[in-house]
């Protein structure tokens, strides 16, 4: 309220007739604001009447005061009101009490929250969800499994193949080896064999003796019997304790991976890079070999046998030293 000055106090009193016309100090017509404060009750009474309309649920749960009480607001004449007032002011509906502005938000909040992928968060990694977009490696891998850093994939052998007549270099490499499927694979090259071809690269296969494959070749289109094999493999001193439990068509090689020495066949398969040509004018790759590697040194022992060759062809080889170091080549 604002306080008397002195010349408030110099002014006379106005009648009393003066005072009982007047509802309001001061008088309506010196309020400047009074005109637009109903213009703005008009407006806001409007918009509210509209928003009910559009929204008739949302007014349902607006509490309704008691009979007893005053509807109207608590407005003080004597302070101006502001040129507009909108819906949502401090005075409006209790803040858990959903009104038609924040019901339209949270809509369109809604909807965009649709729009957002509903199968992965925006802030998650799709490492978090391996089962969505299954796993980074194939259900059955090719790891090597061996028991030897002599014999393992990458392992590089050279040695001479010897015959009554002359001696060929020769040259083994091994890709492969699967201890528990009992096989390995590999290259061998040998040097000066023929003429016309002064190297030749053939791929292997070989067999690892145990469990799965027994010393009796088995195989009656590499040409071997049971008399040959037991001829070839009997010319290998560390096969020799085992001879006569070999001999029985149901002995297995039992925890030959622990052993010291390992025995297979390799047999040869096809030249490399052309596996078309099958044959060569003076050399032949129709036979396999019987081999004894030594898990200990690294030394290979062999006899090549072919029904049309020359019997008891000695092979040797060594490990070619690496110094551990060994590359690895999954392919996914």
């Amino acid at each position: 309220m604002p306080l008397p000055s002195d010349q408030d106090t110099l002014l006379p009193s106005p009648p009393p007739d003066q005072l009982s016309g007047r509802t309001t100090c001061p008088p309506e017509t010196s309020r400047p604001h009074a005109r637009t404060r109903d213009t703005a009750i008009e407006a806001n009474t409007s918009t509210s009447s509209d928003a009910r309309a559009a929204h008739p649920e949302s007014t349902s749960d607006i509490a309704s005061p008691p009979a007893d009480q005053d509807s109207r607001p608590n407005v003080d004449p004597r302070q101006p009101a502001p040129a507009k007032r909108m819906d949502t002011d401090d005075d409006g509906p209790l803040r858990d009490t959903p009104s038609p502005v924040s019901a339209t938000g949270d809509t369109a909040e809604c909807d965009r929250s649709s729009l957002q992928s509903p199968a992965l968060p925006s802030t998650a990694s799709a490492s978090w969800y391996p089962s969505m977009y299954g796993s980074a490696w194939p259900d059955h891998r090719f790891l090597p499994n061996s028991t030897s850093s002599f014999l393992r994939p990458g392992s590089k052998f050279k040695g001479t193949q010897q015959s009554d007549r002359q001696v060929y270099e020769v040259q083994v490499e091994i890709k492969y080896v699967d201890m528990d499927s009992h096989c390995l694979c590999g290259y061998l090259r040998i040097q000066g064999l023929t003429d016309d071809h002064p190297t030749l690269t053939t791929y292997f296969e070989g067999e690892i003796i145990g469990t799965k494959y027994t010393f009796q070749t088995n195989r009656p289109e590499w040409g071997s019997n049971e008399k040959v094999d037991m001829q070839h493999w009997g010319r290998f001193p560390a096969w020799r304790p085992l001879a006569k439990q070999a001999k029985r068509a149901d002995f297995t090689y039992k925890n030959f991976a622990q052993r010291e020495n390992l025995f297979m066949r390799w047999k040869e398969h096809f030249l490399v890079p052309d596996h078309t040509v099958r044959t060569i004018s003076g050399a032949s790759f129709e036979g396999f070999y019987y081999i004894c590697f030594s898990q200990v040194t690294g030394k290979i022992s062999g006899i090549y046998f072919h029904a049309k060759s020359e019997k008891y062809q000695q092979l040797d080889l060594e490990h070619v030293d690496d110094h551990g170091c060994m590359g690895a080549i999954e392919f996914r």
